[in-house]
């Protein structure tokens, strides 16, 4: 189930919270939001989360008042899980010890004229897990191509000394013929020339 937010009954009555943003670091289940929070209201998200698995909120006041906040963390029976009072900053971590739709709100109840603009970001495990055989796989990749990139070089390499030792042999061979060429021809003009000289005499 998508995160989904309400505001608490009053003039601004119930926001289905369709944006969700983005996409976190974390993966398809991670959720980065910034929202308004009027003074004298109360915002809530609800996430489904399976038993087992481990999520962390993390928020922060960006603008308005003091830059403080309530905020408060309840699992499907409703039992208080994280609970604080004004604060500017938070992180806090738990592992869900059952399935159901978790709640977590944050207030801005004490304030009667200030409004704030809180960030939160709320992740959870199976989707880092998600992501790191993601990385996992495009690693997997690199160093599949890497390696058929150096074995592609030592079979070029490989070929290149090849072809040099045989160009080398190659021109041995050549200059054996030519000095060959060279004793075959001196050979048979002294053999002319003796020849010659015994028929004279």
């Amino acid at each position: 189930m998508p995160l989904r937010g309400s505001r608490a009954a009053g003039p601004w009555g119930r926001l289905p919270l369709w944006l969700l943003v983005a996409m976190a670091a974390c993966g398809a289940r991670a959720s980065e939001i910034t929202f308004e929070l009027p003074d004298n209201a109360k915002q809530c998200f609800y996430e489904e989360i399976a038993q087992g698995t481990k999520c962390t909120l993390e928020f922060q006041v960006i603008t308005g008042g003091h830059y403080d906040v309530d905020c408060r963390l309840e699992d499907p029976d409703g039992i208080v899980l994280y609970k604080e009072m004004k604060k500017q900053y938070d992180s806090f971590t738990f592992t869900a010890s059952r399935n159901g739709t978790y709640k977590f709100c944050f207030s801005n109840e004490f304030s009667t004229f200030t409004h704030k603009t809180v960030y939160f970001d709320f992740q959870m495990e199976s989707a880092c897990v998600s992501i790191h055989e993601a990385l996992k796989s495009v690693i997997d990749y690199q160093t599949h191509f890497r390696l058929r990139e150096a074995q592609g070089r030592s079979r070029a390499e490989d070929l290149n000394t090849r072809v040099a030792y045989w160009s080398i042999g190659e021109a041995i061979i050549l200059l054996v013929v030519s000095i060959g060429q060279v004793f075959l021809l001196k050979s048979f003009f002294s053999d002319k020339r003796t020849t010659t000289t015994r028929v004279g005499s």
